[in-house]
């Protein structure tokens, strides 16, 4: 990357994406600047290159307005938000492009046209959000999951979505990710559910269930984050003070969570959605520029990986 988007984690992450092609990318209903730049902005990186799918003559008035220059890029005609969705799934079906990224519609009506039975992109995967920040007081890139999808997940779910996350954290580059499955305490009590389903997940990783990370919980926050508040209540741990991945019990948790990192310790937040058959870049008009490049960069070297894992 350069110099255009600072010298933080996320940068350093990004290194990785300089000798890598763009990725084909159907950009969903781009009918608002922010959506629309956002885009520009990653092709104009050589992270993605656009295929921008709605209403030509709004996307058209859309740029001009912005004075965003979309020349060189393709738009596919589509009537409305719902049509535009659809189309970008059937691209992405015919493979002409490699990731979905969400424009200026609802994240639940794309979501919609990907895990639709017929013509969608599901796998045998849960689909699962990822919340990828960079938070100054923390000395590493931090994945949060999931805090935008699965309401109350069962264990199931839970260990597909941090087989989501755990294989998202590969494709950059990491060997073994490190995941801090979090509760209130950091004992297993039946009163708290998520306590039970942190120990059964660390056992299912032991069964192979769950691949290519250290995992340990149940880890409250503070013996998640802090070596010393974990070494405090005597908690012997790989994972503590080091995570790369925080599984969250439930969407409200990790949801705010994220968010209070956001906006009480300045911490920008990419977002991507995993577990369809291509990475799924979820931007929010309330990111940064730099997030927005973010979520773009992590797609790009996630698509990568599925490139090189299918030869």
């Amino acid at each position: 990357m350069n110099q255009q988007i600072g010298t933080g984690k996320y940068e350093q992450m990004l290194t990785k994406c300089k000798n890598l092609k763009p990725i084909p990318t159907a950009v969903a209903h781009p009918c608002e600047a922010s959506a629309l730049s956002g885009a520009i902005e990653a092709a104009d990186l050589g992270l993605i290159v656009p295929i921008l799918i709605g209403p030509r003559d709004k996307i058209e008035v859309t740029a001009k307005a912005a004075a965003i220059d979309i020349s060189g890029y393709e738009i596919v005609d589509a009537p409305h938000s719902h049509a535009s969705a659809a189309k970008a799934v059937e691209l992405l079906r015919e493979t002409k492009a490699e990731l979905l990224m969400k424009g200026s519609l609802h994240t639940d009506e794309l979501l919609a046209a990907v895990v639709s039975r017929e013509g969608g992109l599901r796998t045998g995967r849960r689909i699962s959000h990822v919340f990828v920040m960079d938070v100054p007081t923390y000395h590493k890139v931090l994945f949060i999951t999931d805090g935008a999808i699965n309401i109350a997940p069962t264990l199931e779910e839970k260990a597909d979505i941090c087989q989501n996350a755990i294989d998202l954290v590969i494709a950059l580059g990491l060997k073994r990710p490190k995941v801090a499955i979090l509760a209130a305490v950091e004992t297993v009590t039946s009163k708290m559910p998520a306590t039970i389903d942190a120990a059964a997940l660390c056992k299912m990783a032991e069964r192979g269930q769950i691949t290519g990370a250290v995992l340990d919980g149940p880890l409250a926050f503070d013996n998640a984050i802090s070596k010393q508040a974990a070494d405090t209540k005597g908690i012997h741990s790989g994972v503590a003070g080091d995570p790369d991945i925080l599984l969250a019990p439930d969407l409200e948790a990790g949801n705010i969570l994220a968010k209070q990192l956001s906006f009480l310790a300045n911490a920008d937040s990419a977002g991507l959605v995993l577990g369809a058959r291509v990475p799924i870049i979820l931007t929010s008009r309330a990111d940064s520029v730099r997030a927005r490049i973010a979520s773009c960069g992590v797609a790009m070297l996630a698509a990568h990986a599925i490139r090189n894992a299918h030869g």
